[in-house]
This record gives C-alpha cells, sequence and structure tokens, in this order.
C-alpha cells in the first residue's frame, strides 16, 4: 500500500505542471486544439517568411513582434462574453463607417490607393469591418425569425452594401469582395432555401456585368489576363507566370529552405506578402504545401466545431461566418498565386508578411474563444 502510494504522489508531482497548464488555459478562457493549430500556422510562416524576404532578420522580427501584438489581441478579445460583444456591435459597425468615410476624406495615399489611416499608428480601418460587417449581420438575426424573411434580407443587404462600396471606393475590391462574403456567409447560415441561393447565384452574372463598367482599369487587366497572362508575359501576366514556374518547379518536396531560385534571384515579386504561398511551394514542394493547408484545415475545422456547439443564434452564425470567411481567405490567396482567379492583392492568411490583417484575424479567433469558454453560461 505504501509503494502504491508513493506512486501516485510521483505521478501527481509529475502531471502537477500539466494540470497547472490545463486550468490557465481555461482561466484565459483559450480554446488549446485551437491556439495549437494557430501557432503552429504562425511559425510555419515565421519559417517560410525568412526564406521569402531574403533571409532579412530584421523583418522577420517585425513579423514576430506583430504576432505578438496579434496573439494579445486574440486573448483579450476572448475574455469578452458573446452578450457584451452583441450589446457593442452596432456601436462598433457605425464606428467602422465612420473611420471608412475618414479614409475616402483624409486617408494616406500609398500604391495609387487611399485605404490608411494614420492617428499615430498607421492602420486599414477596412480590416475592422471584416468582422464588424458579420457581427453586424448576426446582430440582426439573432432575435428574428430563422429562415429570415424577404424584408430583413433587404435589411441585412442594405447593412453589407454600405461598407462593401466605400471599401469599394478607395479602391480596394478584393476586401471589398471579402467583406461582402462574411455577410453573406451569415446568411446563408441562416438557411435561407436552396432557390433563393440559386437565384441570387444567377443574379451574379448581370452583377459582374454592372461592376466591370466600375471597375479601375488595372483591375480589368487583371481580369482579362488571367485567361492568358501570355498576352503579356513581362507586363500585367508576369506576377502570374512567374508564380506558376515557382510553384511547378518545387516538385513533391520542393528545393529546400532558402533555396528557391525564384524567390531569391527576385523574379517572384511581392514574394514576402501577396506571392508568398509560390515560394512555399518552390522550396517545400507539395508535401509543404499540404502541410499548411492540413493546419488550415484543422482550424476551419475547429471553428466550425465551436460554431455547432455555440447555445445562442448571434454565436452561432458569427462562429461559423468567421470559420467560413477565413477558408474563403486562404482560397482566394492560393487560387490568386495559382491562377485560378485574378490577382486581388490578398494575403495568406498568419503567414504573408503584415500587421493589421494578423490582429484583425486573431480578433476574430479571439471570438470563437469567447464563445466556446462562455457557452455553459448560456441558456439552452
Amino acid at each position: 500500500m505504501m509503494r502504491l502510494s508513493e506512486t501516485q504522489r510521483m505521478l501527481a508531482h509529475k502531471t502537477a505542471p500539466l494540470r497547472s497548464f490545463s486550468g490557465l488555459v481555461r482561466r484565459l478562457n483559450v480554446d488549446g486544439p485551437l491556439l495549437g493549430g494557430l501557432l503552429l500556422i504562425c511559425a510555419f510562416g515565421l519559417f517560410v517568411l525568412y526564406s521569402a524576404a531574403g533571409e532579412n532578420s530584421r523583418l522577420l522580427i517585425n513579423q514576430a513582434v506583430r504576432l505578438g501584438i496579434a496573439l494579445v489581441a486574440m486573448l483579450v478579445v476572448a475574455q469578452l462574453p458573446p452578450d457584451f460583444l452583441r450589446r457593442w456591435t452596432p456601436w462598433a459597425y457605425v464606428g467602422g463607417l465612420v473611420l471608412l468615410i475618414l479614409v475616402l476624406t483624409k486617408g494616406d495615399v500609398g500604391q495609387g490607393a487611399r485605404r490608411w489611416l494614420d492617428i499615430g499608428v498607421r492602420f486599414q480601418p477596412s480590416e475592422a469591418m471584416k468582422l464588424a460587417v458579420p457581427m453586424m449581420t448576426a446582430w440582426f438575426l439573432h432575435d428574428r425569425q430563422i429562415p429570415p424573411k424577404l424584408g430583413h434580407l433587404v435589411v441585412i443587404a442594405v447593412l453589407i452594401a454600405i461598407p462593401t462600396v466605400l471599401i469599394a471606393k478607395q479602391p480596394d475590391l478584393g476586401t471589398s469582395l471579402l467583406i461582402a462574403a462574411s455577410g453573406i456567409i451569415v446568411i446563408i447560415l441562416a438557411g435561407i432555401s436552396f432557390k433563393l441561393i440559386f437565384g441570387l447565384g444567377a443574379l451574379c452574372v448581370p452583377g459582374a456585368l454592372v461592376l466591370w463598367n466600375f471597375m479601375q482599369d488595372y483591375q480589368k487587366q487583371r481580369v482579362l489576363t488571367l485567361f492568358n497572362p501570355d498576352t503579356d508575359p513581362l507586363g500585367a501576366g508576369y506576377n502570374i507566370i512567374q508564380s506558376k514556374i515557382a510553384i511547378g518547379s518545387g516538385g513533391l518536396f520542393g528545393k529546400g529552405w532558402t533555396n528557391g531560385s525564384q524567390a531569391h534571384l527576385e523574379f517572384l515579386p511581392e514574394r514576402h506578402t501577396d506571392f508568398i504561398f509560390a515560394v512555399l511551394g518552390e522550396e517545400f514542394g507539395l508535401f509543404g504545401v499540404l502541410v499548411l493547408l492540413v493546419l488550415y484545415m484543422f482550424v476551419i475545422g475547429r471553428g466550425l466545431y465551436i460554431a455547432v456547439e455555440a447555445h445562442d443564434t448571434f454565436s452561432r452564425l458569427l462562429a461559423g461566418s468567421i470559420s467560413l470567411t477565413f477558408l474563403v481567405y486562404v482560397f482566394v490567396n492560393t487560387a490568386m498565386v495559382t491562377g485560378l482567379i485574378p490577382v486581388v492583392g490578398v494575403p495568406l492568411p498568419l503567414v504573408s508578411f503584415g500587421g493589421t490583417s494578423m490582429v484583425t484575424l486573431m480578433a476574430g479567433f479571439g471570438i470563437l474563444m469567447s464563445i466556446h469558454s462562455h457557452r455553459k453560461l448560456l441558456p439552452h
């Protein structure tokens, strides 16, 4: 009996740190599996970014600092109960609209677009709307009939259209379409009929024709280049051609870390931002690409599990939209880099170099963690 008691004490002593860490995670309202998946993606991203940036340690440190800020933002948001988030959603949405209007009137111009505000810290208000729009859509549907009535859909369409148009005017067509998608996903998750979905899909054709008339010349050129990049191999088609060469040359296991010729000989443009996926494909091959995609799918799957477990309409719709919108971001970047859709300037989530985008993404995952950790406090 004495030996058994000593063994139990030894096991208890060895497992105490694990229990302590698990307790800390619960107290911070952090979802362990989700956090683990996010940290693996970020670590992999820093590994690839170091090579994509030409082994620039300063840029890597800057990215690590931004990642640290984003993780703090995630932890802070995770402490906010879903009821608190729901109450403040309309104010966040209106505040975001005010910032978008300020961008159009007083924003900084860079690379031919007016997208930034400088208030001591330079940031893109459009990034905040990636959360504000699905939150506002979910807030509107929280106390209303599900699936929504036609009148409610009209109101939601207006709520989505206002920030979408303001962002498109910057111009930032890629971000505006992604924000519109985040709101549309909420509507789909609310259970609208397949007939209505197909009807809206059919309207995309005339809608695309109308959109074409409002697009900038360089945006139209990107669409035309998609179908035949070889018509302008040194101009509009250059990025896609070099990206395809990089990915195709990677083969099964790639050329090895920091050994990518397209990136390091500077054939590949925007290699540490929008086209970092091409660097991954060249240096780590199909195997490396699949590893990253599996990590992405794990995070998305965990987010959808949290959405299913949520106990109120607002939380379910919001968690589902955040998870599926993240999937859209991954798809748009990878499809853009491989030449399946036009170049729209969307970074690879948590891998491309960037600040505001990473903070927004992590804040969204903080919302997921809040929804999951507070679910037991909500009425069934």
